[in-house]
């Protein structure tokens, strides 16, 4: 059933409760997302994205309530990505002649998900599209935002944006608009997806956000492809990307390891103390990298000064809980943070330099040397690990 979104701009997308993994299993999805979906009907009627593919039939059916399939007029693809252009196959069986706009890389990959030679319509930044009653929808190409064929549009006297991927969350819910839920809930989101999917790119969303700024077009609305559409003070999320793709950190320090018989969660939770002992007002996290999810714990590094990474010495090398993480983290390419290594031993020790040679990387800047501890850690050792937290507390301080 279609909601309104302003005036003759619809939602027709799906709400999905049950989705607790996406991109494969790369990502944890607590709360569930929605694949927003949209219908303007103006002069003209246009279709903005669709929904993911094990929903298609459902769409399609949905849709045919809403509209005469054959009175529907553009087909606008944002992006190729299956959980907005996974309808499309089966919405295009009914209406296969209606164009479809796109970005260039867009035609690239809608043609090798589907492999159908569709009536594409490539477009650019500036390009607009008339729809009728004094109104136009302005392209505007939004490379690695966060794929290579990413598009916005703007659309005229209402003052919407529909922003595909950016400014969106993975974030259930029935009420459709930001003021509407738990404000709490939706920030935590938000800040997860920057995080997790947005970070590698920080740089360019400065860019594309700027550029926007530069239109100077009046913003009443951000329609996203996940979670809510921004209606009270839309500005507030691009305020918040634009923090955040600034070398984000907050006052924290995240302790992530991985431990075969404890020994290095005993050396992580000696640092620990020795760090909020000498610096009480920093927020200290410890993680198990082999117990927590991997997507909240980047969400936390995300937002630390500081990370410590600690493994024993497995095969000359480091646990596969954490050697996972550690190529996930190198992807993401964090700015503006610190680092160091610890871990325990029994043979040969390799783990903390292992870990080291990973962070740097991974781009950190390493402020100490890693601590290391044989065996089952020690009184003594307890007390290395203390002040080791101890002066890297003292190191961020400063």
């Amino acid at each position: 059933m279609k909601k309104l979104v302003k005036n003759n701009v619809y939602w027709i997308g799906k709400v999905d409760w049950d989705l607790k993994k996406f991109h494969g299993d790369e990502y944890s999805t607590h709360k569930g997302s929605t694949y927003n979906s949209y219908l303007i009907q103006e002069e003209k009627n246009v279709i903005i994205d669709t929904v993911w593919q094990p929903f298609a039939k459902e769409y399609v059916e949905n849709l045919k309530k809403e509209i005469d399939l054959q009175k529907i007029d553009y087909i606008i693809a944002n992006h190729a990505e299956i959980d907005h252009s996974g309808a499309l196959p089966e919405l295009m069986k009914e209406i296969p002649d209606k164009p479809i706009y796109c970005t260039k890389n867009a035609l690239d990959s809608i043609k090798g998900h589907y492999h159908q030679d569709w009536n594409f319509k490539v477009v650019k930044t500036g390009d607009t599209l008339d729809i009728g009653n004094g109104k136009k929808l302005i392209f505007v190409e939004a490379p690695m935002l966060h794929w290579p064929d990413s598009m916005f549009e703007y659309l005229t006297e209402d003052n919407i944006l529909f922003s595909n991927d950016a400014f969106g969350q993975h974030y259930a819910n029935e009420f459709l608009f930001n003021d509407l839920v738990d404000q709490n809930e939706l920030m935590v989101e938000c800040l997860k997806y920057y995080a997790n999917i947005l970070t590698p790119f920080s740089k360019l969303v400065i860019q594309k956000i700027q550029q926007f700024l530069d239109l100077n077009l009046p913003l009443d609305m951000i329609c996203t492809s996940h979670g809510v559409i921004w209606r009270d003070n839309p500005g507030q999320i691009v305020e918040k990307y634009l923090l955040w793709a600034d070398g984000y950190q907050e006052d924290q320090v995240t302790i992530v390891y991985d431990t075969m018989w404890n020994g290095t969660r005993i050396m992580a939770e000696n640092i620990a103390r020795g760090i909020t002992e000498t610096a009480p007002k920093l927020n200290v996290k410890l993680f198990n990298a082999a117990h927590s999810d991997k997507n909240d714990i980047i969400t936390e590094i995300f937002k630390s000064k500081l990370i410590l990474v600690g493994s024993p010495t497995v095969n000359k090398g480091i646990l596969t809980g954490l050697a996972g993480l550690m190529e996930e983290i190198k992807g993401l390419r964090f700015q503006n943070k610190q680092a160091a290594a610890f871990g325990t031993y029994g043979w040969s020790g390799e783990s903390p330099v292992v870990i080291q040679k990973m962070l740097k990387e991974a781009g950190f800047e390493i402020v100490s040397e890693p601590a290391k501890a044989k065996w089952n850690p020690d009184e003594e050792a307890k007390l290395k690990c203390y002040k080791f937290g101890e002066s890297l507390a003292k190191t961020i301080s400063n």
